[in-house]
């Protein structure tokens, strides 16, 4: 099949390369003209594992295009995805305007009946909105084309995001014609979605499922925080809790670590978003407000520990931080708890040393050269100088590394771990002071 993908961001790259890699023909169009530059030349904006080769596998193919031609993308497709940005306005609404701007183009320059599927995360009603732009657009060129929307949100794990869409748990169709589940299970069936893990459901209900998946998520995670936060005073340790609930199978063992905050791109603006259409129509939305709010405390809970540790003296403190993508396997520091914790530090005076595997390009486009940043290029190097560890994101790389060589690089043997991936009984007996999240156990004697 002939398929338009419209963004070529982590969505729309990815679902691009991997509908390519089953032999569709793929044309992936994006306004930024730089970006698109370097996809020509198969050089990825984005980390994301295994990805680079998808891409050139299908670029050599011959079976992936880039363009940022619209006239071009909206002729080629017979089912054309919509995977753009859709960031929070100011009062946390979806900002539907470059899904706006795709209907328009289509409507400017289709032919023929063509599916339009919204893969971006768009608020319940988008899919009526877009027919509507579109339809308006056929009105003005005064012609009458048939054509389709659908609802297909993503479910993408950043880090995973090939073996999500190879490999998914579901697929949402939300579709109300026969044409276009048709064409939809058409294009899916090269991955096998024909069984149970292809749903097709109304329009309105896709829409709001990807919203509900993610508000779940997030309820999880702002759950497991305010227990660690009760078992640090009350003497408890949240891993063990962890692991005792998590063995229930109607609980899990996903999305309960309790840590210094969930980030990316997704949960906090589709919280936000949740929390718009809720009031929209007059609906409570008490629990997901207090997601939020527990999240936006969490993100200060190191910073907090610090505090305590130093009794609020900063003055020519510097600390190694090791870990600024909200999450290990991704480059993404959007909304990233690291942001909050260096922001906190310069405001009381402290400096930074900042390491992190995939991450420091986009940190350095965020902050720039602002003093009182390092970036350094070894995790060991971060330490030089160094008060204290700070570990905000658990990549591998940071869980084994060599303690005593670590004591002996710092100014003072202390660790603050907003992951919990380290042993606070282990550290203690090699002398290190050690500040996890609901640890509230483990006493760590600093030498």
């Amino acid at each position: 099949m002939n398929i338009t993908v419209y963004g070529s961001g982590y969505v729309g790259l990815v679902i691009a390369a991997c509908f390519a890699e089953v032999g569709h023909k793929i044309i992936c169009m994006d306004v930024d003209e730089a970006k698109i530059a370097k996809l020509k030349q198969g050089i990825i904006p984005i980390y994301e594992p295994g990805l680079e080769t998808v891409v050139q596998n299908a670029l050599d193919k011959n079976l992936l295009y880039f363009t940022t031609d619209a006239f071009t993308a909206v002729r080629h497709g017979e089912c054309q995805f919509i995977a753009v940005g859709t960031p929070p306005d100011s009062e946390g609404q979806a900002d539907l305007s470059y899904v706006i701007d795709v209907a328009k183009s289509i409507s400017n320059h289709m032919t023929a009946y063509t599916v339009i599927i919204n893969k971006s995360t768009v608020p319940i009603g988008t899919a009526n909105k877009v027919k509507e732009v579109i339809l308006k657009g056929l009105s003005e060129r005064k012609v009458q084309i048939p054509f389709d929307v659908a609802s297909n949100p993503e479910f993408l794990k950043e880090g995973a995001a090939l073996s999500d869409f190879r490999n998914p748990d579901r697929v949402i169709l939300g579709i109300d014609s026969k044409q276009a589940e048709e064409k939809l299970r058409k294009l899916y069936a090269p991955f096998g979605h024909e069984d149970k893990r292809l749903m097709v459901m109304d329009i309105t209900s896709a829409e709001l499922t990807k919203y509900a998946a993610n508000a779940m998520l997030a309820t999880k995670i702002s759950f497991m925080n305010e227990m660690a936060n009760l078992a640090e005073r009350v003497g408890a340790d949240i891993e063990m809790i962890r692991e005792g609930i998590g063995a229930d199978p109607r609980i899990g063992e996903h999305f309960i670590h309790a840590g210094c905050g969930y980030g990316g791109s997704c949960f906090g603006k589709d919280i936000q978003a949740l929390i718009h259409t809720a009031k929209s129509y007059q609906s409570s939305s008490a629990i997901i407000e207090a997601v939020e709010r527990t999240n936006a405390v969490q993100k200060r809970a190191i910073f907090e520990k610090m505090k305590t540790h130093f009794q609020g003296d900063f003055t020519n403190k510097t600390f190694a931080i090791w870990g600024l993508a909200f999450k290990p396997e991704t480059d993404d520091m959007r909304d990233a708890p690291s942001q909050v914790l260096l922001n906190a530090l310069w405001e009381v005076g402290a400096s930074v040393q900042v390491y992190d595997p995939k991450a420091m390009h986009e940190a350095q486009k965020i902050f720039g050269n602002k003093q009182g940043i390092a970036y350094c290029t070894t995790l060991f190097e971060a330490l030089e100088g160094a008060d204290a560890l700070v570990v905000l994101t658990e990549w591998q790389l940071f869980k084994k590394p060599d303690f005593t060589r670590m004591k002996n690089i710092l100014l003072q043997p202390v660790i603050f771990d907003g992951r919990n991936i380290y042993d606070p009984k282990y550290l203690a007996q090699l002398g290190f002071r050690y500040y996890g999240i609901g640890r509230g156990n483990v006493v760590s004697e600093q030498v």
